[in-house]
């Protein structure tokens, strides 16, 4: 069962959901990787090492427009004779897998977070997290989005042999006006260890003690709706079923009630702890470990142990 892994590269180092597809991959079958971007052949190569065999690597693509990626898929797959199509659960991959389904007449799993069992059925989380689905695809040829920091991922010593792919993949309908491109040392989507904050903060001048612990800890900031739509915060750092949909390790709330809508974007996390005044605030039902206390006397407390700790560690 061969299988085709679709990649977006910005840079020779991959993303860690770049690298999650590829080894997802190859757990199937043997993978075949079908790479854009300005990524070299040394850095393609390396993706050997998680479990590629080949890549496929298509140099006069550099848009991000969907229905141009669903041309080139598609194409690959018919070059390929690919059964099984993976590529990651983001902002793309939620575009241009239904596009793709429609066009080669294919199911897809949309948002796995395991592989296939011995019968083929695919979890996938339902009801914005709060249950666990399994999906099963009958068609000759299956498309799997993966949902990041689903799977566990190991590295080998191979290397895969790099290949030029060309496809034409018809003019872009879409102009790209501006781009504005995350910045911080480390980016949210990538996260395993999540500081969150909402409008319990009180306002942004004291994001500080947020941005204390997060730094003490090694993990990215993130804020509520609320905190990004009144300027508090850059809308990249909004987390929820409106914004960026994260599964961390670790997911930290400081002052933010845990409205269903925030849950979408978060309940996929290995460890909920959640800091509020209110002991009714429906996040501690979603919690794994919760403070009721003031995060203007617990955060800077905590960021101190968590110092403490590291210096004798």
């Amino acid at each position: 069962m061969s299988v085709l892994v679709y990649i977006r590269s910005i840079s020779d180092n991959f993303s860690k959901a770049t690298l999650e597809s590829v080894f997802y991959g190859s757990q199937i079958g043997p993978v075949t990787v079908l790479a854009i971007g300005p990524a070299s052949d040394d850095a393609l190569s390396s993706l050997g090492k998680y479990g590629a065999q080949k890549v496929l690597v298509h140099r006069g693509l550099t848009s991000s427009d969907p229905g141009q990626i669903c041309a080139l898929i598609a194409t690959a797959v018919s070059s390929t004779g690919s059964s099984t199509v993976v590529l990651s659960h983001d902002l793309i991959g939620r575009s241009v897998a239904p596009r793709l389904s429609a066009k080669l007449k294919a199911g897809a799993v949309i948002g796995a977070v395991g592989l296939p069992d011995g019968s083929g059925k695919i979890s996938v989380n339902v009801f914005s997290g709060k249950a666990v689905g399994k999906v099963r695809v009958n068609t000759a040829v299956r498309i799997i989005s993966l949902t990041p920091n689903s799977i566990q991922i190991t590295a080998g010593s191979n290397s895969a042999k790099v290949e030029a792919f060309d496809c034409d993949c018809g003019p872009s309908k879409i102009s790209v006006l501006e781009v504005k491109k995350q910045e911080g040392e480390i980016l949210l989507p990538e996260a395993e260890l999540v500081v969150s904050a909402g409008r319990g903060m009180k306002g942004p001048e004291h994001w500080g003690i947020v941005e204390n612990l997060a730094k003490a800890l090694g993990a990215a900031t993130a804020c509520s709706r609320p905190v990004a739509d009144i300027g508090w915060r850059p809308h990249h750092e909004h987390v929820g079923q409106t914004g960026i949909a994260i599964r961390p390790n670790l997911y930290i709330a400081i002052g933010i009630s845990g409205a269903i809508q925030h849950l979408a974007g978060v309940n996929g996390s290995k460890v909920i702890v959640v800091i509020n005044t209110d002991p009714e605030a429906p996040f501690f039902k979603a919690a794994d470990y919760g403070v009721i206390g003031d995060a203007f006397e617990v955060l800077p407390r905590l960021t101190e142990e968590i110092k403490k700790f590291k210096s004798q560690n």
